[in-house]
């Protein structure tokens, strides 16, 4: 199933197949939100767990789908040859740092707000900030299948497949994080699906534009692979783990971070190889 995938995506231009590999993703965070028209709540413990699930994949993919092709695919010795990766990283961190001052946006667990003072609800917040999530992990697969189509050896339709499957796998539990508080807090099951959702939809765009990017500037493939998992790590830090260390689950959630990293290191190590 895997390779036919692969063969396929490997036959159309390699931007469409980072619109179909994004797609795929949001679809995965709408299947998480349609939970809503099932259960009205979730057990905190259970949803601890998934979001740390989360965390441990977004880990794992910056490390084995992003940073290690930075730097296998950058030129130099030493230090010279981690310069890209290393500069990427701090940029794509920065960069979400800077939203997360600016953007006002509310987070699972806490009660006050981020970001510039704003009358937005509480429902628009908690979206914005699931969708801080997802900028990377669009750009993250929209980069790789831009390295395909601009004939970098290191870059290849299965590991932008792979690194695809875990992010969509770790949506799941996103789409359920964004669609239960809004249920919880009143909004019908149809509108906290649709917001739910719609906090994927960067996805899409930000995969297409990383990867038209990489394919017009070729050089800038290592920095864009680093700036993706700069980001995707500074989400993890940040947001996501503080999320899950809130309630009494802390376990849980540790293990479910732990499951993530091994369930996404095995994915590209076995796929990929």
């Amino acid at each position: 199933m895997f390779d036919r995938i692969v063969d396929y995506l490997s036959s159309i231009d390699p931007i469409l197949a980072a619109l179909y590999a994004t797609l795929f993703t949001w679809f995965l965070t709408a299947l998480g939100a349609s939970v809503v028209f099932f259960f009205k709540t979730m057990n905190r413990a259970a949803l601890d767990g998934m979001l740390g699930f989360t965390g441990g994949v977004m880990v794992a993919a910056s490390y084995w789908s992003l940073l290690a092709p930075a730097i296998e695919m950058s030129e130099g010795e030493g230090f010279v040859k981690v310069i890209p990766a290393a500069v990427g990283f701090l940029l794509g961190a920065f960069f979400l740092f800077g939203l997360d001052k600016v953007l006002p946006h509310l987070h699972i667990n806490f009660k006050e707000t981020e970001g510039v003072k704003s009358p937005w609800q509480k429902t628009t917040l908690l979206v914005l900030a699931i969708t801080l999530h997802n900028i990377p992990e669009g750009l993250a697969v929209g980069v790789l299948f831009g390295g395909v189509a601009a004939g970098i050896p290191e870059a290849s339709i299965a590991g932008a497949t792979i690194l695809a499957i875990g992010i969509g796998i770790q949506n799941f539990p996103e789409g359920i994080a964004v669609s239960m508080p809004l249920r919880r807090m009143g909004m019908s099951r149809k509108k906290s699906f649709l917001y739910g959702q719609s906090s994927a939809l960067v996805e899409p765009i930000a995969g297409v534009l990383g990867a038209v990017a990489v394919t017009f500037f070729t050089p800038i493939l290592p920095y864009a692979l680093a700036f993706a998992a700069g980001a995707m790590i500074f989400v993890v830090v940040e947001e996501v783990i503080p999320e899950t260390q809130q309630d009494k689950h802390t376990d849980i959630s540790t293990l479910g971070f732990i499951g993530g990293f091994v369930v996404m290191m095995s994915l590209d190590v076995a796929l990929g190889s």
